[in-house]
């Protein structure tokens, strides 16, 4: 059930996902940009949630920008936005890959507070329009660390078709030489 050919001769090399993308390659911007909108919106939701004066938590039903907020909530997503600014700052492989990880993360805490609503453990105050906001922003930051990363049509060129295809490269080394 491999999903990958391996051809005889050729060993496959580990992918230094530091090298891959140089520090100035378009790529960079897109996770960058990703990275700084998610976390600004999230610095605002829970700064505003805070100057409510809001208890850590409380389930009483406050607001901020339309969402159910409480201490608690608005401390993590200030944590969280501030984790997104380092994300744009570093910029490169390290802010896609934190778009993707926090991408997953906020879908399953979508699910988990999905099922804990109503409940006397939902202890973030939750409601349907919160989880559904986790819901969309997990596919945003996915989508923002997943692009230029995977597709079935990247570009020769691209640093991710390149480490996944030595093979390719090598034989354009050596028609290089050849000629």
């Amino acid at each position: 059930m491999a999903s990958h050919v391996t051809h005889p001769g050729t060993r496959r090399k580990k992918i230094d996902f530091d090298e891959a993308l140089p520090v100035d390659h378009r790529l960079n911007r897109v996770y960058r940009i990703g990275a700084g909108l998610m976390g600004l919106f999230l610095l605002a939701f829970g700064i505003l949630g805070l100057t409510r004066h809001i208890g850590y938590f409380d389930t009483g039903g406050n607001t901020a920008l339309g969402l159910n907020t409480n201490g608690a909530l608005s401390v993590l997503s200030i944590c969280v936005g501030l984790l997104l600014f380092v994300g744009m700052v570093v910029g490169g492989n390290f802010a896609s890959t934190l778009n993707m990880v926090l991408g997953v993360l906020f879908i399953l805490n979508g699910f988990l507070f999905l099922g804990l609503l109503d409940t006397d453990s939902d202890f973030l105050a939750f409601k349907i329009q919160n989880v559904l906001f986790s819901f969309i922003v997990g596919l945003v930051l996915m989508v923002f660390g997943m692009y230029g990363r995977v597709s079935t049509n990247l570009p020769h060129d691209n640093p991710y078709w390149r480490a996944r295809h030595p093979e390719a490269e090598q034989r354009a080394g050596s028609e290089a030489q050849a000629q």
